[in-house]
């Protein structure tokens, strides 16, 4: 069918795609998604082509947390006291498969952030804060395929991905008093890290399901201007069901864990964190060549280290294409 060759082709993008940007939390609150959108689709079949994937994100984080515990803005005392950050995140990935083994991937994030927090200075509580829409750090990711030597009738895919998260993001934003933001605020961390990752995705056509795992590591290979991001390393689990031809019903387990920032500029007692998250959603594909998505992510086990803006939710919504 022309809809099951768009499901294979999109899976295809995705896959070279690996990880999409993670939950990067820190002090301040900035966020990415940990929702994996390459598996939205039945198959995981390479087709020479393009697919186009833009993907929206809503993260609005307004709880203090400390370990595994909320706690009211101010209630441990920091040099300045988060209160909310909202994350508005536009992710556009071009990816493009050569042959059965071999594909590269670009994803470009813009960032829309929101962020406040109260500023303790010489016994005054100071609101301070910045807005902006800004481009993020850009991913160049590879991926190469194993041939499939499993059994026919669960045809199943493995594969491994690798590439860079590139410095393309600002690390000098500040508001309309002159005021940097945090550097865990920035659009960009200023550095190139190296991002390797592992896949396994199989269908199962007698119960018209498939299922993924995968996994991605990132290190920063470089600090800028005294701050170096702790590395992240995140795993998924997922299970699509194909409710019709077009409808797709999907649940995912996303875990990160993320190591303390460092350097000077960074604020290490206050970063890094380890986090697992329940993320039910739909795939629909509205034509041979066209398919949306969306999920909805719950958090299940949130430990952070220090205190940590969190998120109760988190909304992912995407449209994929292949031309």
């Amino acid at each position: 069918m022309k809809v099951s060759k768009l499901f294979a082709a999109t899976v295809c993008g995705g896959a070279i795609a690996g990880l999409l940007p993670s939950f990067a939390f820190a002090s301040c609150g900035a966020a990415f998604c940990t929702v994996n959108s390459n598996w939205t689709s039945e198959s995981a079949a390479t087709e020479a082509g393009s697919v186009l994937d833009l993907r929206y994100e809503y993260v609005h984080q307004t709880q203090p947390r400390s370990g595994t515990d909320n706690v009211g803005v101010g209630e441990i005392h920091r040099h300045h006291d988060e209160v909310s950050t909202v994350n508005r995140n536009l992710l556009m990935t071009y990816s493009h498969t050569f042959n059965s083994e071999w594909g590269l991937s670009v994803t470009a994030p813009i960032v829309d952030r929101d962020h406040l927090h109260i500023h303790h200075h010489n016994g005054e509580q100071v609101p301070e804060q910045w807005n902006f829409t800004e481009l993020g750090d850009v991913r160049v990711v590879g991926r190469y395929q194993l041939p499939d030597v499993g059994n026919p009738l669960k045809p199943s895919a493995t594969g491994m991905t690798f590439g860079l998260k590139l410095p393309t993001g600002r690390t000098t934003m500040a508001n309309e008093d002159g005021d940097l933001a945090e550097r865990t605020l920035q659009p960009g961390t200023g550095t190139t890290d190296a991002i390797i990752g592992a896949y396994y995705h199989q269908k199962l056509p007698q119960s018209n399901a498939s299922w993924f795992a995968q996994a991605q590591y990132q290190h920063a290979l470089n600090s800028h201007d005294g701050f170096k991001p702790g590395d992240q390393f995140g795993a998924d689990l997922g299970y699509r069901y194909g409710v019709t031809d077009q409808l797709g019903a999907l649940v995912q387990l996303n875990f990160l864990v993320k190591r303390r920032d460092s350097g000077a500029q960074a604020e290490p007692e206050d970063s890094g964190g380890r986090y697992l998250s329940l993320s039910p959603g739909l795939s629909y594909a509205v034509s041979d060549n066209v398919q949306i998505y969306g999920f909805f992510q719950k958090p299940l086990y949130q430990n952070v280290n220090g205190v940590q803006l969190t998120a109760n939710r988190a909304l992912v919504v995407g449209v994929s294409g292949r031309f």
